[in-house]
């Protein structure tokens, strides 16, 4: 395993002398500068794309315009604070890159472990062990480069991890073999939309999503579909019945609330009980080809609890590995626990920061 980095993005951001500026507003930026806050590093202006900014101010300063910030700071350190998918923001992205030293730091969207050098080096048995857990040289590269990633928060690295979206699905995914799939995590029901678009034998599926506003939406959607049976349950996946504090954010970043928190000094949200339950008790014996688990940051509960299913269907699996700094260990070792027989591929889609980092287990 090739790690190019010997330190990490926070070493950067406390010994440059360079002015930092921050890219985006919202919970992204608040996380990063909590982080920030307990290095004792200063943040110079925040800034907004170019016609964004309409008299905006966050953390007592008003939000620069990007040109402005260009012409203030001529040779500053621009830390990317917020995230996205869509191409024309990650041209932005690159632009800007291209221009100015430019990190994107990686913070956990659960859990309060920062992927920091020193931490990676205690682990770094259990990363080597992943490493030669896994099938090909594509997942490998994109093992090192996530990590390299991780450590600096350069963007030259997430650029050299990417995979094709097309070639995923005919290869690792096979939908022409699925006929029963678990949707976990399925908030309004386009995932289950989008595998029925793409398994045309699909018959049988069972979604759930704990959040309520998102159920209504899968529930609505679940009652009109007419390719396959969609059975909706308004249910984490959990490793026991359980009741569980949910922090309700209406969208598919709504997580489990454990040991007091869900991220690293993320905003006040409102919290509510919901119910867990294991998927194999809603299974309920039945046989299940494909399960995606895209839980936020409650994947190794859930794996946990279709351990039954696992042993006695093996399923191919889509496991998310980017909610937790251990996820990238924990989860993969935890899958060959329960089944040593799993080929593991690694797949990443175009994401600022790391997200959509995907394992694919057959």
């Amino acid at each position: 395993m090739q790690i190019l980095e010997t330190t990490d993005v926070w070493h950067t951001l406390k010994t440059t002398e360079k002015p930092i500026v921050l890219y985006g507003m919202g919970n992204g930026a608040d996380k990063i500068l909590a982080v920030m806050e307990t290095l004792g590093v200063e943040v110079a202006d925040f800034f907004a794309s170019d016609g964004f900014v309409r008299g905006h101010s966050f953390h007592g300063k008003r939000v620069l315009s990007y040109s402005e910030a260009c012409e203030k700071y001529p040779d500053m350190l621009v830390v990317i604070s917020f995230a996205s998918s869509l191409p024309e923001v990650l041209v932005k992205f690159d632009e800007i890159d291209a221009r100015f030293q430019t990190v994107a730091p990686d913070v956990p969207v659960s859990g309060d472990t920062l992927f920091t050098y020193d931490w990676f080096c205690e682990h770094i048995s259990e990363f080597e062990a992943v490493y030669e857990m896994l099938a090909d040289e594509e997942s490998r590269s994109i093992y090192e480069n996530i990590i390299n990633y991780k450590l600096s928060g350069k963007l030259c690295y997430l650029r050299a991890a990417v995979s094709d979206e097309e070639q995923v699905m005919r290869e690792l995914v096979q939908p022409e073999s699925v006929r029963s799939y678990l949707d976990l995590g399925a908030y309004n029901g386009d995932t289950v939309r989008g595998m029925l678009d793409a398994a045309q034998q699909l018959k049988t599926v069972w979604a759930m999503e704990p959040d309520a506003r998102n159920f209504k939406k899968l529930s609505l959607y679940a009652e009109g579909e007419t390719r396959a049976a969609v059975h909706a349950y308004p249910y984490a996946a959990w490793d026991k019945r359980e009741t569980l504090t949910f922090r309700v954010e209406g969208n598919r970043n709504s997580t489990i609330a454990q040991n007091g928190t869900s991220g690293i000094a993320v905003k006040q949200a409102k919290e509510k009980q919901i119910e867990a339950e294991r998927p194999d008790a809603v299974l309920n014996g039945a046989s299940v080809d494909f399960i995606k688990y895209d839980v936020e940051g409650a994947e190794r509960e859930a794996l946990l609890g279709s351990a039954e299913t696992i042993a006695a269907s093996t399923p191919r699996l889509l496991v998310s590995l980017y909610h937790r700094s251990e996820d990238l260990f924990a989860l993969p070792m935890l899958i060959k626990e329960l089944n040593p027989d799993y080929r593991l591929y690694l797949r990443r889609f175009p994401y600022v920061p790391a997200w959509d980092i995907n394992l694919y287990c057959i």
